[in-house]
């Protein structure tokens, strides 16, 4: 690849951080922005997501865009130290763009409407993984050591904000039209692809590399062994013959079994390849270990908090106080803004003092305050007062952002320079593969909880309004994932379950009134709701209290101006070291010079060890 050196500007590393803060906010905020805009959506392009054989497009459309992510994350990662970061973040741009103009376009009905969203938004999912995969490696490689926390910091809170903010607007736009919800990223992304094609360049090259084979087979196995289990955990949360999940069915185990299987396969093929995809060798990193595991607990804490938190305000709390179920999806968005405000705030101040105190100490106690927003939580009656809710989440939010922006900092600057676009696409993986798997799990231990006595009460509270008792009972039998389902679209689950029976015609004006009104279902479901929540969230505090662990395993050691800097695959043991270019990931490591600044310094401890040393050159 030919070097392109860029004039050497103090301004242009605030060039690129705006340039990818806003890439990796746009490719985060889609993510979640359907979840909120998914009624206008179904109703727009005529299709029941709740009818039978239609559950599966509901889940794919909240799931498929996270699976794509957490599998093309490292591949686009390795491709970008291979081929440029650059040149791979532009062409990101370019394809989360193209697919954004052609889901707004979705000209079809029904199923295959729903075809054609879910298959553009994995091309879409594409594009954001190529973003997400190097801008943290680009801003590394601009930004010195006693500035990353900072650039990372508020790169990584712009992520995580755009997760949160993403329902609001979803919510806000979708009532305007739902295709907005889709093309209000077409002017960010063909603003973001001109300026960055204009104005990002690829960094120096003092040395050039050899290029190294790409690792097809690492790349296959770990893509298809993670992938299916990702859709097995979709397919999973499907009722499967008379079981409330579908856990049991042979495709899912085949996929989980199978999955694991592949993934095994992968880590020995990663560990005889000369140049593999997943450099495991990082993982003698301890920094860059720690901070993984921590980075990928919190994930999972935090990707399964949205939902469950959804479903309480749409499902119960916003209908006990008032809303209509058809409004609470946008208000279920606008409550949760205390959580993104914490993150905003606490993110680019924890970056900016971890430049000056090290990452142990801020993300340690940031997993730590989660921990207690968690069990505040936990604690909280299914009724609350909003503003005991709205402080426990701001909580949750500004211990979200002390660790985020401290933990990538400390993750990125242990990764030598010629294999940070793959050490960047392995920390995007953890957090997005977490955050997938959260959905599974969390939703997983809420329908088990109801499972239990959620049947029972909807047969009593039913044949107490005049419901005959059989068909009572049915709905009382139904999987309690078509009630979570159903709150989180913005309907009304009992009147959505009861609309095919033909029974409330039958009722007495006021047993009917009882029934649809926004009390029923809420007072119905919070006893047996209470009960999962407080597993959810016990289970969130335990995660939170793994990634403090972690974090405090990482070590002290926090990269300074004018350190020690040895080069890339510098061996860790003593004695004689071999002449000629170090090598990482079986090619000559890349010596690169960042535009501007400063040599990037990497943790002289811990140096990295990927291969064997080469002969003398």
């Amino acid at each position: 690849m030919a070097a392109a050196s860029a004039p050497v500007d103090s301004r242009y590393k605030w060039v690129v951080l705006a340039n990818t803060t806003a890439a990796v906010f746009m490719a985060a905020l889609d993510g979640s922005i359907i979840l909120i805009a998914l009624p206008p959506i179904f109703l727009g392009i005529d299709l029941d997501p709740l009818a039978p054989g239609n559950v599966s497009y509901l889940l794919w459309m909240i799931m498929g865009y996270r699976l794509v992510q957490a599998v093309l994350v490292v591949p686009l990662g390795r491709l970008g130290d291979m081929f440029g970061r650059v040149r791979i973040y532009n062409a990101g741009f370019v394809v989360f763009t193209v697919a954004s103009i052609l889901l707004s376009f979705d000209p079809l009905r029904g199923g295959s409407a729903a075809m054609w969203l879910i298959g553009w938004r994995v091309l879409q999912a594409v594009g954001g993984s190529m973003l997400a995969a190097n801008s943290a490696a680009i801003l590394t490689d601009v930004f010195p050591a006693d500035q990353r926390g900072l650039a990372l910091g508020i790169n990584q809170v712009a992520a995580i904000a755009g997760q949160f903010i993403g329902l609001v607007a979803g919510g806000v736009l979708a009532v305007w039209d739902w295709r907005a919800v889709f093309w209000v990223n077409v002017p960010v992304g063909v603003f973001g692809t001109i300026w960055a094609y204009l104005k990002l360049r690829e960094p120096a090259r003092r040395e050039q590399p050899e290029r190294a084979p790409f690792d097809w087979w690492g790349n296959i196995t770990f893509a298809v062994g993670l992938g299916a289990i990702l859709v097995a955990v979709t397919e999973g949360l499907q009722p499967y013959r008379g079981h409330t999940m579908g856990w049991t069915k042979p495709t899912v185990l085949a996929m989980l079994i199978g999955g694991t299987a592949l993934l095994v396969a992968f880590v020995v093929i990663e560990r005889r390849f000369t140049a593999p995809m997943f450099e495991l060798a990082l993982f003698r990193l301890r920094a860059f270990t720690a901070g993984n595991i921590a980075g990928l607990a919190v994930s999972i804490a935090r990707g399964g908090l949205q939902f469950v938190l959804i479903i309480w305000l749409q499902g119960i709390w916003l209908p006990l106080h008032g809303y209509d179920f058809e409004d609470t999806p946008l208000w279920a968005g606008i409550y949760l803004l205390p959580l993104t405000a914490g993150i905003l705030v606490a993110g680019p101040l924890s970056g900016f003092l971890s430049d000056r105190f090290g990452a142990r100490g801020l993300s340690t106690s940031g997993a730590l305050v989660t921990v207690g927003g968690y069990v505040g939580l936990m604690l909280l009656p299914v009724d609350f007062t909003y503003w005991t809710f709205a402080l426990l989440i701001a909580t949750i939010g500004v211990g979200s952002g002390m660790f985020a922006a401290p933990n990538s900092a400390s993750i990125m600057s242990s990764v030598p320079a010629a294999v940070r676009g793959v050490g960047s696409g392995m920390r995007t993986t953890f957090q997005n593969a977490g955050s997938a798997l959260s959905i599974g799990v969390f939703f997983s231990l809420m329908i088990a909880g109801l499972a239990g006595s959620l049947p029972g009460a909807f047969s009593s509270g039913l044949s107490a309004e005049g419901v005959p008792a059989d068909v009572a009972q049915q709905v009382g039998a139904l999987p309690p994932v078509a009630s979570l389902f159903a709150a989180v679209l913005g309907l009304n689950p009992v009147e959505h379950l009861l609309a095919g029976t033909g029974s409330l015609d039958l009722l007495a004006p006021e047993h009917q009134a009882t029934i649809t009104g926004r009390e029923f279902f809420p007072h119905l479901i919070s006893a047996p709701f209470q009960d999962g929540l407080v597993v959810v969230f016990g289970v969130s505090a335990a995660l939170g209290l793994i990634a403090a662990v972690a974090s405090v395993l990482r070590g002290a050691h926090q990269p300074q101006p004018g350190a020690h800097q040895p080069q890339p695959g510098a061996l860790a043991t003593a004695g004689p070291q071999p002449v000629g270019p170090p090598r990482v990931g079986g090619t000559a490591a890349q010596v690169e010079s960042p535009v501007p600044g400063p040599s990037p310094a990497v943790e002289d401890d811990l140096p990295l060890v990927p291969r064997p040393a080469p002969d003398d050159d």
